[in-house]
């Protein structure tokens, strides 16, 4: 049970510090705080474009949060209620936190786990996250993980596919996902607006589930060029309107499924942001009794956006055409225990090939930088996997 020697001085872990700002401190360590604890040392970490609205100052996430929801790593030390788990397991760390045992864990949707977050009005937990319960983030040495023998998904000894596994935390689940809510069924024809790292899964795994072809919408030529390295085919927003490049493409029929992986702050080509712009487009660029699936964060409250409605969480999207064109829609956190086992093991069958997005491994103490850089959409930094120095 004991493996974990418990750092008195500390671990270093990035920490964030106020809008645009994190630094890597001296946070105290992980320890067994509950029989069905774990203790995981971090190989490794990375950055989500989701981190980036906390970054950014857009959450209401508190000074001094250590962050970091994507994680994997060798447990070291387990609790005296966990059977399953031992020290020495590789494992992949899924981005929720969840009991097993409520009824939408038993119903896997362990991403509505309705007793882990202690947050009034919201099911659901999450490592180093705004308003998803009191976790600290694995963007450090290790990492505390609750419930550790329903939690933790294991993978195979060493270090192989360890670029691969690393994306089963959370994007490669998440766009699998957005896949699943869209309806994504062998022949389809599917647009994913977004090119981010969760908009390149999406595509990837609505090839996985049989489309014939992926469309992929963004105004980023690095990043189109990723998506045709995915087989799909980009669509630069920034040519003209993308749902009328989709149209012509589909001779006016329009594509059978969507997927939007860009979330609230989706912005144009000058910066202004519209955020229901995306929404827009997949409505106008999805045929008639098609599907659209929703991966992209939305919240229910944002101060810091362009108009009052906005502030409030009220997209006014064009529900009267996706109610004209008999539309559906699925939304919502992924929960990735649903998934995570299967895209593993395609991983493993060389099937899924998630670590062709990577475009940055480095060590954790450089996470500053690469935040800073990532915010910025440099050229080149789509996604970037941080390693501590015990890993």
């Amino acid at each position: 049970m004991k493996g974990h020697t418990f750092q008195e001085d500390g671990v270093q872990a990035v920490v964030y510090k106020g809008p645009f700002t994190v630094a890597v401190e001296e946070v105290p360590d992980a320890r067994i705080e509950a029989p069905g604890d774990a203790v995981v040392r971090i190989t490794t970490t990375n950055i989500c474009g989701s981190d980036l609205h906390m970054y950014e100052g857009r959450t209401n996430v508190e000074a001094g949060k250590v962050l970091g929801h994507e994680n994997m790593g060798i447990v070291e030390e387990t609790g005296p209620g966990v059977a399953w788990i031992k020290p020495g397991d590789r494992v992949s760390v899924p981005f929720n936190i969840a009991c097993g045992s409520c009824r939408n864990c038993v119903d896997g949707w362990t991403s509505f786990c309705l007793r882990m977050n202690p947050a009034e009005g919201v099911d659901g937990a999450a490592y180093g996250y705004a308003q998803m319960g009191p976790y600290q983030g694995g963007q450090a040495e290790y990492l505390r993980v609750p419930f550790a023998d329903f939690n933790l998904l294991p993978l195979p000894a060493g270090t192989e596919y360890e670029r691969d596994f690393t994306m089963l935390s959370d994007i490669f689940p998440t766009g699998y996902h957005g896949a699943v809510l869209a309806g994504v069924s062998p022949g389809d024809s599917v647009v994913v607006f977004g090119a981010g790292p969760v908009g390149l899964l999406a595509a990837h795994s609505s090839y996985l589930r049989g489309a014939s072809e992926v469309y992929v919408v963004d105004m980023h030529k690095d990043r189109l060029d990723l998506a045709a390295e995915f087989d799909a085919i980009p669509v630069n927003a920034a040519d003209s309107d993308p749902a009328e490049q989709i149209m012509d493409a589909t001779r006016g029929l329009g594509a059978d499924r969507g997927i939007e992986a860009v979330g609230y702050q989706a912005h144009d080509d000058t910066g202004q942001e519209h955020p229901e712009m995306v929404l827009d487009g997949l409505i106008k660029s999805v045929r008639a009794r098609g599907r659209i699936g929703v991966v992209g964060v939305y919240v229910p409250s944002d101060p810091q956006a362009a108009s009052e409605n906005a502030q409030q969480g009220r997209i006014g999207f064009d529900y009267g055409t996706f109610f004209q064109k008999g539309q559906a829609m699925g939304t919502g956190q992924c929960p990735v225990k649903r998934y995570n086992h299967q895209l593993r093991d395609l991983i493993i069958a060389g099937r899924a090939t998630p670590s062709q997005l990577v475009s940055h491994e480095l060590p954790l103490t450089e996470a500053p930088g690469a935040y800073e850089k990532f915010d910025r959409r440099e050229d080149g930094f789509t996604k970037v996997l941080l390693h501590p120095a015990n890993a």
